[in-house]
């Protein structure tokens, strides 16, 4: 007869959700000064500050969709239906803004290219200007966000983006002070391509991180042979099979699996011999472990999947 325990409890209020104060004031910081890059990106014809408002756009989306996704989550926690609740919808923020990041930058480098034959003269000192209170805009925003984004992938997505912003302002700075200087119309399209090139390989390790989590991959950290080794090992344990480990979003990752054990071996002792390994050795406090006399695995054997 197999016996089912779970091990600890997966808590209602996801890793960003502890930085949902600290997304808001954030995503205030960003949308104000996002518009005033705009607007003078539009009337300066100045292609690096269109593209550093561009990307302050997706910090605003990203953001935003950080914070719906963290409400509802907690939302979710209260309707029996939904027994992991909506904590993949951190997730699919963060995807989504990875895609969105994709999005502007291969803008960006169209707009520039398009640019070449004919670049626009861009007066320096606007962007010089608003290219600094950007950069003081960011700087704020990639404070709030630094110390979530070790914990939440949601929250980390919103802080890449803010961090290539911050990066992408310096860039326009560099380019505005280029330009009243010297009065090279190219240095603004150079900038231009670099901000865009710049965030492509970011929004990779972002979207992959993601995907890694819908397709229910096993942790990078936590090698699933030495798991499964390590279970095996247990004193009255003789065989380990349908070990899972994934991760449920951000900072909560999961098990489950069989133990098959000798016949006269305690279920009570190797139930809790199994929990403590995972919690002690992997960092995994929810388990779901079902404990099994070896001669009653037929039913598992014949499962093709």
């Amino acid at each position: 007869m197999g016996h089912g325990h779970g091990h600890g409890q997966v808590n209602p209020q996801s890793a960003s959700g502890r930085y949902l104060g600290r997304l808001f004031m954030a995503l205030g910081i960003t949308t104000s000064f996002m518009l005033v890059e705009f607007i003078v990106a539009l009337s300066t014809s100045s292609l690096a500050l269109l593209s550093d408002a561009a990307h302050m756009l997706t910090d605003v989306v990203g953001i935003g969709m950080a914070i719906t996704a963290i409400v509802l989550a907690k939302r979710a926690s209260r309707k029996s239906s939904r027994t992991f609740g909506l904590y993949r919808a951190e997730v699919f923020a963060a995807l989504a803004n990875a895609v969105m990041l994709f999005g502007v930058a291969g803008y960006v480098i169209y707009e520039a290219v398009g640019r070449l034959d004919d670049p626009p003269t861009v007066p320096g000192m606007p962007v010089v200007l608003v290219a600094l209170g950007g950069l003081v805009a960011n700087i704020a925003a990639f404070a709030l966000l630094r110390q979530g984004a070790k914990e939440s992938l949601n929250v980390r997505g919103a802080y890449l983006e803010v961090f290539a912003d911050l990066i992408s302002s310096v860039g326009v700075l560099i380019s505005g002070a280029i330009t009243l200087a010297f009065g090279w119309a190219y240095a603004d399209m150079i900038i231009g391509v670099a901000i865009g090139l710049f965030v492509l390989p970011r929004s990779f390790v972002l979207a992959r991180r993601a995907l890694r989590i819908l397709f229910q991959h096993a942790p990078e950290r936590v090698d699933v042979g030495a798991v499964n080794g390590a279970l095996a090992a247990l004193p009255g344990v003789v065989d380990v099979h349908d070990l899972h480990i994934w991760t449920l979003t951000s900072g909560m990752e999961v098990a489950s699996a069989h133990l098959a054990t000798e016949t006269e071996a305690e279920v009570a002792d190797v139930l809790g011999a199994a929990q403590r390994l995972l919690a002690e050795d992997y960092h995994i406090e929810h388990a779901t472990l079902q404990v099994e006399p070896i001669n009653a695995t037929e039913r598992c054997a014949e499962l093709s999947w």
